[in-house]
């Protein structure tokens, strides 16, 4: 049976998700945004930083949102800033399937990331990483006009936000332009923990 296709990005109150500039990416308001996660035990596991870090509920919803993951789609601004960002052991340890018109070879990295190219759109993009995923879900990584696509063509099954307690006012909103008229929401969850407030929906059509 296939999974779901679902995304989980950190917002800021005034309903940001990334700084307008690549070049600002791990400045302050990036910084603060993502504060939340930097501490967790399973972050630091993951990206090699050494032993320790914080456990609880903020942990072992990262933990989960990992392990669902099969396969990820990204588009290629993030590709472009994650590129110059992570480490010879990427993240991800999954397939990972970058939407962009540049014609590339697939770009191994240590830990099980392959990054595949793919130049004919968002849905045979989409089509691969389900297959590379099997029975689990895939995750729609980013940016911010890669998740709008996917969610305005009907092709998000539910989504989580972490919403953090930090203002922009500028950037790049996640539904900024996003097609509400085929687009309701039906709220799944709300958990609040000691750093962010994780909000969970599932995407039906209208």
């Amino acid at each position: 049976m296939a999974g779901k296709v679902f995304f989980s990005v950190s917002m800021s109150l005034d309903g940001f998700i990334a700084p307008e500039s690549v070049s600002e990416l791990m400045g302050r308001q990036w910084v603060e945004l993502q504060a939340w996660m930097f501490p967790l035990r399973f972050i630091r596991e993951n990206l090699s930083l050494g032993e320790g870090g914080k456990g609880g509920r903020d942990n072992d919803i990262v933990r989960e949102t990992f392990e669902r993951t099969g396969a990820s789609v990204m588009g290629k601004r993030m590709f472009d800033a994650g590129e110059q960002m992570w480490p010879e052991n990427a993240p991800f340890h999954t397939p990972v399937f970058v939407v962009t018109h540049e014609k590339r070879d697939p770009w191994e990295r240590l830990g099980g990331t392959t990054f595949h190219f793919v130049n004919d759109g968002i849905e045979p993009a989409l089509d691969q990483a389900r297959e590379a995923a099997g029975d689990r879900d895939v995750r729609i990584a980013g940016g911010g006009a890669t998740i709008l696509e996917y969610l305005s063509a009907g092709l998000i099954d539910e989504f989580t936000i972490a919403l953090s307690p930090v203002l922009f006012g500028s950037g790049i909103r996640l539904f900024e332009g996003v097609d509400a008229a085929r687009v309701a929401l039906e709220p799944l969850h709300a958990e609040p923990t000691d750093r962010v407030t994780h909000l969970s929906y599932a995407v039906r059509k209208r």
